[in-house]
């Protein structure tokens, strides 16, 4: 077996923008006259749609509303999440990405995206830290009608990268995962991938019990390492990779 492509979460693998996305999930929640809670927002949003967080938040709350009313809060936030980050002097972006970006392009590796965040989001950001051209597949929260922790995004990506490079004929064994959260890690080992998680979102401790790998920081994500075990078709629980 052998490694042909990475796939990256977003919120909180790429960019570190979680309490700004909870602090606008808390203002949806008081605009709906409902009290918002942090305890909450990470035991069900974290790794998540905004779209599948709001109907659960929501439905926790007696509200049960239809998918168009859903599309107006989601639309709403995504739009006040962009004008937040046009206010920033420099975009949260995780320390060493671009290392590992680096690494992954030597490889000759495609990377894409997969996340619950809106295209526009994710386009936004990726073209302010001029990080656009490394990721060729995307697959965002419209692409999907359901979030992690279902494996949908990741094997639509599977797809997608096979369309675009007819060549590679990945598998989703094929391809290694980069993800922070708990609903993300099980989308991608449900979707038959292994997984590296970035304890950027939870401890360290917390993560290896549910990742293939676990690393602290992005930059201790030795590729190399990672090539070799898929060549050894020995993808498997570690409790560090760096």
């Amino acid at each position: 077996m052998t490694l042909k492509a990475v796939l990256f979460d977003f919120n909180g693998v790429i960019i570190n923008d979680e309490v700004i996305h909870q602090q606008l999930i808390e203002e949806i929640l008081i605009g709906e006259n409902l009290r918002p809670s942090a305890d909450e927002y990470r035991d069900v949003c974290l790794g998540r749609s905004d779209r599948a967080c709001l109907r659960e938040l929501l439905k926790l709350r007696g509200r049960l509303v239809k998918e168009s009313y859903l599309t107006e809060l989601v639309k709403r936030k995504s739009e006040s999440y962009q004008r937040q980050l046009a206010t920033l002097d420099k975009l949260p972006i995780y320390p060493g990405l671009e290392d590992l970006i680096f690494k992954i392009r030597v490889a000759r590796l495609p990377m894409g995206i997969v996340t619950g965040a809106t295209r526009e989001e994710v386009e936004l950001v990726l073209s302010s830290a001029k990080l656009a051209q490394n990721f060729t597949v995307m697959v965002t929260g419209e692409d999907v009608t359901i979030s992690k922790p279902e494996p949908d995004g990741y094997l639509l990506a599977v797809e997608r990268l096979n369309q675009k490079y007819p060549e590679l004929r990945a598998q989703a064994s094929e391809c290694l995962v980069i993800e922070d959260t708990f609903a993300g890690i099980e989308a991608a080992k449900r979707a038959g991938m292994s997984v590296v998680g970035v304890a950027n979102t939870y401890p360290f401790h917390m993560l290896q019990r549910q990742a293939n790998w676990t690393v602290d920081y992005l930059h201790e994500l030795e590729l190399d390492r990672v090539q070799q075990l898929y060549q050894q078709k020995l993808p498997q629980q570690t409790r560090r990779l760096g």
